[in-house]
């Protein structure tokens, strides 16, 4: 008999489960492996299979983003979070059971048919030979499905929601993470280079050359002009022109400069390394920081959600203390 007060937890949990797709039920790229025991949970096996099925999605990812020893490691990454993530599942149904909690048919028979209805269009014909296609059986999805359920329905009972965090702790997170909450410092930049060649003996008739820019840009001429004329910057083609630039792009003293520059202003001759230089700042924007009013719902949200996954964790750590869990 069901449980009555775990029933409506039920309900609930069948609406909450995602749809499955057809991208969950995609092709496993190592059916051809031998299969073997991942994990003993309780005297119940979880197979290696079991865990590849679980990460498949996110290898097809790492296969397209490394190769090599780094792809073997982002690997072996994935597919130990698979198997933690299958024991932490197993504990939980099993605790369903120890509960003596059951899960009437009708719940699975009704997740199936949605599923059939939204990712296969209502035709079942295509959604049995998909299933068959990736070596499931339909009463193995449907374990599957009922599993999920159980899951979901068991953090519902067993996990508290967290509907309030204290004014304190939003504070303090605030404090602590302001600099996260500001907005990139930019300015849009101009620059003109001329070297040196100090080397050859000509550092002070190139900074007579530079001055004389400076002069000529005082006297109101065009920065841009000046820039195709003079610079020996890659940029000279386009007037000086660097766009946006945020902090630690430029060498440390340019950006002193440029971050220090009013806006419509040039900078005086900057002697730096092999070249002088001469700035100018045409834009600025970023650099502020979102009151904490404004960052408030934000920053409750995050918490809410933090303080959820720990109690769920507590909850998890305890089944574990309690299990026998061996792992290969």
């Amino acid at each position: 008999m069901i449980r009555p007060f775990f029933l409506g937890l039920l309900v609930a949990a069948t609406l909450l489960v995602s749809p499955l797709c057809r991208g969950a039920l995609a092709a496993e790229e190592e059916a051809k492996v031998i299969d073997g025991i991942a994990a003993i949970v309780n005297g119940e096996v979880i197979t290696y299979s079991q865990v590849r099925g679980v990460s498949a999605p996110r290898e097809r990812l790492l296969r397209s983003q490394f190769t090599g020893d780094e792809l073997a490691k982002q690997i072996k990454e994935a597919r130990d979070l698979a198997l933690k993530d299958l024991i932490d599942r197993q504990l939980i149904v099993q605790a369903f059971r120890k509960e003596k909690y059951e899960l009437p048919g009708y719940f699975v028979e009704q997740r199936v048919q949605d599923i059939i209805r939204e990712d296969f269009g209502g035709d079942r014909n295509t959604f049995i030979k998909t299933l068959q296609a990736q070596n499931y059986s339909l009463s193995e999805f449907k374990k599957m499905e009922m599993d999920k359920i159980i899951v979901q329905a068991m953090r519902g009972k067993n996990v508290k929601p967290v509907t309030m965090i204290s004014p304190t702790k939003i504070n303090e997170y605030y404090a602590k993470h302001k600099a996260e909450f500001t907005s990139k410092e930019q300015v849009k930049l101009r620059l003109i280079m001329i070297p040196t060649h100090a080397a050859e003996g000509n550092a002070a008739a190139q900074k007579a050359i530079a001055e004389e820019i400076l002069g000529k840009l005082a006297d109101g001429a065009p920065f841009d002009r000046m820039a195709q004329m003079y610079s020996e910057d890659s940029t000279r083609d386009l007037g000086g022109d660097w766009g946006w630039v945020e902090r630690k792009t430029l060498a440390g003293p340019l950006e002193k400069v440029a971050f220090n520059l009013p806006t419509g202003r040039v900078s005086h001759v900057i002697e730096l390394g092999p070249n002088y230089y001469i700035l100018k700042v045409e834009e600025k924007r970023g650099g502020d920081t979102p009151s904490l009013a404004k960052m408030r719902p934000e920053i409750e949200k995050k918490l809410m959600q933090e303080e959820s996954q720990r109690q769920q964790e507590l909850w998890l750590a305890g089944l574990r203390q309690k299990a026998y869990i061996r792992t290969f």
